[in-house]
């Protein structure tokens, strides 16, 4: 896969729990054993989450594997890794999260061109009623286009 994009983790559980308004890509500032892990696919993104503080991002709770044949060297399986942004996205993101009530949800991680990256979803947690709301609209939907196909068929 030249030049392509391997997804190493998804967070699927994101855009059932949160109304995703905008996204972003970061790269990630990993540690050796972490890449080596990742490229193996041991990664998991279901109670993590972004922050800015400092002007910096972060990754906060994302758990790497530790990497099977690594040393005493071996890398923190959820420690806080920094995320590459440039600075005027950081600076969009820190007015957005602060003022609107917004979170920064990590989405999928991925490797493009060789580089591991990260896609954050800015979003608004959704309540309990409207992830029913979307329930009935996805089953809605499924029962139209049922109808239209047997309509179809005969």
């Amino acid at each position: 896969m030249a030049g392509g994009m391997k997804i190493i983790a998804e967070n699927r559980r994101a855009r059932a729990e949160y109304a995703i308004e905008e996204t972003y890509e970061a790269g990630i500032a990993l540690t050796g054993t972490e890449v080596k892990s990742l490229r193996e696919g041991r990664a998991n993104l279901k109670e993590s989450f972004a922050e800015v503080r400092d002007d910096e991002a972060w990754l906060v709770g994302c758990h790497i594997s530790p990497y099977g044949h690594g040393n005493i060297h071996n890398h923190e399986p959820t420690r806080t890794r920094k995320l590459l942004l440039h600075r005027t996205e950081i600076q969009r993101l820190l007015g957005r999260t602060q003022e609107k009530g917004l979170t920064l949800v990590p989405m999928k991680m991925y490797f493009k061109r060789g580089r591991a990256k990260i896609e954050l979803g800015l979003g608004r947690g959704k309540k309990l009623h409207d992830r029913r709301q979307d329930v009935k609209e996805r089953d809605a939907n499924r029962e139209m286009h049922r109808a239209l196909r047997e309509r179809n068929k005969g």
